[in-house]
Protein backbone atom coordinates (compact mmCIF):
# COMPACT_ATOMS: atom_id res chain seq x y z
CA UNK A 1 0.00 0.00 0.00
CA UNK A 2 1.21 3.71 -0.98
CA UNK A 3 2.11 6.19 1.86
CA UNK A 4 -0.55 8.88 1.09
CA UNK A 5 -2.84 5.59 1.03
CA UNK A 6 -2.30 4.31 4.14
CA UNK A 7 -2.09 8.07 5.84
CA UNK A 8 -5.92 8.83 3.77
CA UNK A 9 -7.08 5.28 5.82
CA UNK A 10 -5.35 6.40 9.07
CA UNK A 11 -7.37 9.80 9.16
CA UNK A 12 -10.70 8.09 8.01
CA UNK A 13 -10.07 5.59 10.92
CA UNK A 14 -9.56 8.05 13.19
CA UNK A 15 -12.34 10.40 12.08
CA UNK A 16 -14.67 7.27 12.91
CA UNK A 17 -13.42 6.75 15.87
CA UNK A 18 -13.68 10.02 16.71
CA UNK A 19 -17.55 10.59 15.32
CA UNK A 20 -18.44 7.11 17.25
CA UNK A 21 -17.46 8.31 20.86
CA UNK A 22 -18.80 11.77 20.01
CA UNK A 23 -22.34 10.45 19.06
CA UNK A 24 -22.60 8.03 21.54
CA UNK A 25 -21.64 9.99 24.47
CA UNK A 26 -23.76 12.53 23.87
CA UNK A 27 -26.56 9.66 23.25
CA UNK A 28 -26.22 8.88 26.45
CA UNK A 29 -26.31 5.09 25.70
CA UNK A 30 -24.53 3.08 23.19
CA UNK A 31 -22.31 -0.36 22.19
CA UNK A 32 -18.96 1.53 22.09
CA UNK A 33 -16.65 -0.99 22.89
CA UNK A 34 -17.40 -3.23 19.45
CA UNK A 35 -18.32 -0.47 17.71
CA UNK A 36 -14.49 0.75 18.05
CA UNK A 37 -12.94 -2.56 17.36
CA UNK A 38 -14.70 -2.84 13.91
CA UNK A 39 -13.68 0.58 13.19
CA UNK A 40 -10.84 -0.01 11.07
CA UNK A 41 -12.31 -3.30 9.02
CA UNK A 42 -14.94 -0.63 8.22
CA UNK A 43 -12.15 2.04 7.56
CA UNK A 44 -10.75 -0.39 4.87
CA UNK A 45 -13.99 -1.40 3.19
CA UNK A 46 -15.22 2.02 2.36
CA UNK A 47 -11.61 3.29 2.13
CA UNK A 48 -9.72 1.79 -0.30
CA UNK A 49 -12.00 -1.67 -1.22
CA UNK A 50 -15.47 -1.08 -1.79
CA UNK A 51 -17.17 0.38 -4.59
CA UNK A 52 -20.08 2.73 -3.91
CA UNK A 53 -21.60 5.86 -4.66
CA UNK A 54 -22.95 7.47 -2.06
CA UNK A 55 -25.44 9.60 -4.51
CA UNK A 56 -26.92 6.72 -5.39
CA UNK A 57 -26.55 4.17 -2.39
CA UNK A 58 -28.71 1.23 -4.11
CA UNK A 59 -26.66 1.48 -7.56
CA UNK A 60 -26.23 -1.64 -8.97
CA UNK A 61 -22.67 -1.54 -9.45
CA UNK A 62 -22.27 -1.64 -5.59
CA UNK A 63 -19.91 -3.84 -3.47
CA UNK A 64 -22.51 -4.93 -0.34
CA UNK A 65 -21.44 -4.75 3.52
CA UNK A 66 -23.69 -6.69 5.79
CA UNK A 67 -22.93 -6.02 9.42
CA UNK A 68 -24.28 -8.99 10.81
CA UNK A 69 -23.32 -7.21 14.23
CA UNK A 70 -25.95 -4.78 14.05
CA UNK A 71 -25.22 -3.39 16.99
CA UNK A 72 -21.96 -1.99 15.83
CA UNK A 73 -23.94 0.59 13.68
CA UNK A 74 -22.42 3.85 15.06
CA UNK A 75 -18.84 2.96 13.71
CA UNK A 76 -20.86 2.12 10.15
CA UNK A 77 -23.27 5.42 10.53
CA UNK A 78 -19.75 7.47 11.10
CA UNK A 79 -18.59 5.93 8.13
CA UNK A 80 -21.15 6.35 6.02
CA UNK A 81 -21.83 10.11 7.07
CA UNK A 82 -17.86 10.84 6.08
CA UNK A 83 -18.48 9.84 2.85
CA UNK A 84 -21.34 11.63 2.15
CA UNK A 85 -24.28 9.08 2.65
CA UNK A 86 -26.20 11.69 4.74
CA UNK A 87 -24.89 14.75 6.55
CA UNK A 88 -22.33 14.45 9.80
CA UNK A 89 -24.71 16.32 12.16
CA UNK A 90 -27.67 13.51 11.69
CA UNK A 91 -24.95 11.43 13.51
CA UNK A 92 -26.29 13.18 16.65
CA UNK A 93 -30.27 11.91 16.29
CA UNK A 94 -29.04 8.31 17.09
CA UNK A 95 -31.94 5.95 18.50
CA UNK A 96 -34.00 9.49 18.69
CA UNK A 97 -37.94 10.03 17.95
CA UNK A 98 -37.89 9.64 14.31
CA UNK A 99 -34.21 9.28 13.35
CA UNK A 100 -32.95 7.23 10.48
CA UNK A 101 -30.08 5.83 13.00
CA UNK A 102 -31.48 3.33 15.00
CA UNK A 103 -29.27 1.47 17.34
CA UNK A 104 -28.80 -1.58 15.25
CA UNK A 105 -28.81 -0.85 11.52
CA UNK A 106 -31.90 -0.84 9.41
CA UNK A 107 -32.15 -0.79 5.60
CA UNK A 108 -35.45 0.75 5.24
CA UNK A 109 -34.22 3.63 7.35
CA UNK A 110 -29.84 4.68 6.84
CA UNK A 111 -28.72 5.01 3.23
CA UNK A 112 -26.14 3.04 2.35
CA UNK A 113 -27.51 0.11 4.73
CA UNK A 114 -27.24 -3.23 2.78
CA UNK A 115 -29.45 -5.62 5.14
CA UNK A 116 -31.03 -5.33 8.81
CA UNK A 117 -29.44 -6.66 11.59
CA UNK A 118 -29.41 -7.18 15.45
CA UNK A 119 -30.59 -10.54 15.87
CA UNK A 120 -27.12 -12.25 15.98
CA UNK A 121 -26.29 -15.14 13.01
CA UNK A 122 -28.91 -14.06 10.85
CA UNK A 123 -27.52 -11.01 8.96
CA UNK A 124 -24.23 -13.27 7.89
CA UNK A 125 -26.88 -15.88 6.51
CA UNK A 126 -28.86 -12.70 4.25
CA UNK A 127 -25.01 -12.13 3.19
CA UNK A 128 -24.75 -15.37 2.15
CA UNK A 129 -27.55 -14.99 -0.32
CA UNK A 130 -26.95 -11.70 -1.26
CA UNK A 131 -23.79 -13.40 -2.67
CA UNK A 132 -25.48 -16.55 -3.78
CA UNK A 133 -28.22 -14.09 -6.07
CA UNK A 134 -25.20 -12.45 -7.45
CA UNK A 135 -23.13 -15.53 -8.23
CA UNK A 136 -26.40 -16.77 -10.58
CA UNK A 137 -27.25 -13.62 -12.07
CA UNK A 138 -23.40 -13.71 -13.10
CA UNK A 139 -22.71 -10.27 -11.16
CA UNK A 140 -19.38 -9.58 -10.26
CA UNK A 141 -20.30 -7.68 -7.05
CA UNK A 142 -18.40 -8.58 -3.23
CA UNK A 143 -20.17 -9.52 -0.35
CA UNK A 144 -18.45 -8.27 2.38
CA UNK A 145 -20.09 -9.48 6.14
CA UNK A 146 -18.98 -8.28 9.91
CA UNK A 147 -19.41 -10.79 12.65
CA UNK A 148 -18.22 -10.72 15.92
CA UNK A 149 -16.58 -13.77 18.00
CA UNK A 150 -19.38 -14.02 20.58
CA UNK A 151 -22.28 -14.03 17.59
CA UNK A 152 -19.93 -16.84 16.25
CA UNK A 153 -21.66 -19.12 18.64
CA UNK A 154 -24.63 -18.79 16.84
CA UNK A 155 -25.52 -22.42 14.66
CA UNK A 156 -26.74 -19.78 11.73
CA UNK A 157 -23.13 -18.94 11.23
CA UNK A 158 -21.93 -22.34 10.99
CA UNK A 159 -24.32 -23.16 8.68
CA UNK A 160 -23.32 -20.42 6.25
CA UNK A 161 -19.85 -21.67 7.23
CA UNK A 162 -20.59 -24.91 5.67
CA UNK A 163 -22.66 -24.20 2.33
CA UNK A 164 -20.59 -21.34 1.26
CA UNK A 165 -17.78 -23.17 0.14
CA UNK A 166 -20.12 -26.06 -0.96
CA UNK A 167 -22.11 -23.37 -3.06
CA UNK A 168 -19.10 -22.38 -5.08
CA UNK A 169 -19.50 -18.51 -3.73
CA UNK A 170 -16.13 -17.07 -4.03
CA UNK A 171 -17.87 -13.09 -4.29
CA UNK A 172 -18.07 -13.60 -0.45
CA UNK A 173 -15.33 -12.37 2.24
CA UNK A 174 -16.50 -12.91 6.56
CA UNK A 175 -14.26 -11.04 8.68
CA UNK A 176 -14.42 -11.95 12.23
CA UNK A 177 -13.94 -9.12 14.83
CA UNK A 178 -12.30 -11.24 17.71
CA UNK A 179 -12.40 -9.01 20.26
CA UNK A 180 -12.25 -11.78 22.66
CA UNK A 181 -15.84 -10.27 24.18
CA UNK A 182 -18.86 -10.64 24.58
CA UNK A 183 -22.23 -9.13 26.21
CA UNK A 184 -20.83 -9.48 29.88
CA UNK A 185 -18.04 -12.55 29.45
CA UNK A 186 -14.69 -13.05 27.88
CA UNK A 187 -15.58 -15.73 25.33
CA UNK A 188 -13.25 -18.09 25.76
CA UNK A 189 -15.04 -18.24 29.07
CA UNK A 190 -18.29 -19.00 28.02
CA UNK A 191 -18.03 -21.08 24.70
CA UNK A 192 -14.18 -21.40 23.36
CA UNK A 193 -13.70 -21.16 19.54
CA UNK A 194 -11.26 -22.26 19.72
CA UNK A 195 -8.43 -22.61 16.32
CA UNK A 196 -11.61 -20.14 14.60
CA UNK A 197 -8.75 -19.65 11.34
CA UNK A 198 -8.35 -23.93 11.02
CA UNK A 199 -11.78 -24.31 11.69
CA UNK A 200 -12.91 -21.84 8.59
CA UNK A 201 -10.27 -23.29 6.15
CA UNK A 202 -11.62 -26.81 7.19
CA UNK A 203 -15.07 -26.11 5.93
CA UNK A 204 -13.52 -24.91 3.03
CA UNK A 205 -12.81 -21.39 3.22
CA UNK A 206 -9.77 -19.45 2.36
CA UNK A 207 -8.80 -18.63 5.83
CA UNK A 208 -5.97 -16.50 7.30
CA UNK A 209 -5.37 -14.40 10.67
CA UNK A 210 -4.57 -10.97 10.74
CA UNK A 211 -3.87 -7.38 13.33
CA UNK A 212 -7.77 -6.10 12.84
CA UNK A 213 -6.06 -2.65 13.66
CA UNK A 214 -3.58 -3.20 11.06
CA UNK A 215 -4.81 -1.25 7.85
CA UNK A 216 -2.32 -2.55 6.13
CA UNK A 217 -2.40 -6.24 7.02
CA UNK A 218 -6.44 -6.08 6.84
CA UNK A 219 -6.27 -4.51 3.18
CA UNK A 220 -3.64 -7.29 1.62
CA UNK A 221 -5.93 -10.01 3.14
CA UNK A 222 -8.76 -8.96 1.64
CA UNK A 223 -6.86 -8.81 -1.65
CA UNK A 224 -5.70 -12.43 -1.01
CA UNK A 225 -8.82 -13.48 0.05
CA UNK A 226 -10.02 -11.99 -3.48
CA UNK A 227 -7.55 -13.89 -5.61
CA UNK A 228 -8.92 -17.42 -4.41
CA UNK A 229 -11.54 -19.78 -5.98
CA UNK A 230 -13.65 -20.34 -2.91
CA UNK A 231 -15.03 -18.04 -0.11
CA UNK A 232 -12.69 -16.02 1.84
CA UNK A 233 -12.78 -16.05 5.97
CA UNK A 234 -10.43 -13.52 7.99
CA UNK A 235 -10.03 -13.26 11.29
CA UNK A 236 -9.14 -10.15 12.80
CA UNK A 237 -7.79 -9.87 16.45
CA UNK A 238 -8.94 -6.85 17.71
CA UNK A 239 -9.28 -5.24 21.01
CA UNK A 240 -12.70 -4.18 22.72
CA UNK A 241 -12.82 0.05 23.11
CA UNK A 242 -9.29 0.55 20.60
CA UNK A 243 -9.13 4.56 20.53
CA UNK A 244 -10.33 4.90 24.40
CA UNK A 245 -7.08 3.37 26.52
CA UNK A 246 -9.06 3.47 29.47
CA UNK A 247 -11.41 1.27 27.97
CA UNK A 248 -9.46 -1.20 26.01
CA UNK A 249 -10.15 -4.56 26.72
CA UNK A 250 -11.64 -4.22 29.96
CA UNK A 251 -14.38 -6.38 31.05
CA UNK A 252 -17.82 -4.36 31.02
CA UNK A 253 -17.05 -2.23 27.78
CA UNK A 254 -19.58 -4.01 25.58
CA UNK A 255 -22.62 -0.76 26.00
CA UNK A 256 -22.16 2.16 28.19
CA UNK A 257 -24.70 4.51 30.42
CA UNK A 258 -24.11 7.32 32.08
CA UNK A 259 -20.88 7.63 34.48
CA UNK A 260 -18.92 5.26 32.13
CA UNK A 261 -18.51 7.87 29.61
CA UNK A 262 -16.28 9.71 32.43
CA UNK A 263 -13.10 10.80 30.50
CA UNK A 264 -14.45 10.00 27.04
CA UNK A 265 -13.95 14.23 26.17
CA UNK A 266 -10.53 13.58 26.66
CA UNK A 267 -10.10 10.74 24.67
CA UNK A 268 -11.96 12.51 21.45
CA UNK A 269 -9.08 15.29 22.22
CA UNK A 270 -6.53 12.59 21.96
CA UNK A 271 -7.58 11.42 18.62
CA UNK A 272 -8.07 14.82 16.78
CA UNK A 273 -4.68 15.44 18.34
CA UNK A 274 -3.72 12.06 16.16
CA UNK A 275 -5.34 12.97 13.50
CA UNK A 276 -3.89 16.98 13.05
CA UNK A 277 -1.28 15.05 13.35
CA UNK A 278 -1.30 12.43 10.68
Amino acid sequence: MEANTLNELKKFALDIRIETLNMISKHGFGHMGGSLSVADAITVLYGNQMKYDPENPKWDGRDYLVLSKGHCGPALYSALAIKGFFPREELLTINKLGTRLPSHVDKNLTPGIDMTAGSLGQGVSCALGIALGLKLQNKPNMVYAIIGDGEAQEGQVWETMLIAPNRGVKNFIVLLDNNKQQLDEFTEHISSLGDIRRKAEDFGWYALTVDGHDLSAIDEAIEKCKAEDKPGFINMETVKGKGWPDKEAILGNHALRGAAFAGVDEAIDNLRKELAAI
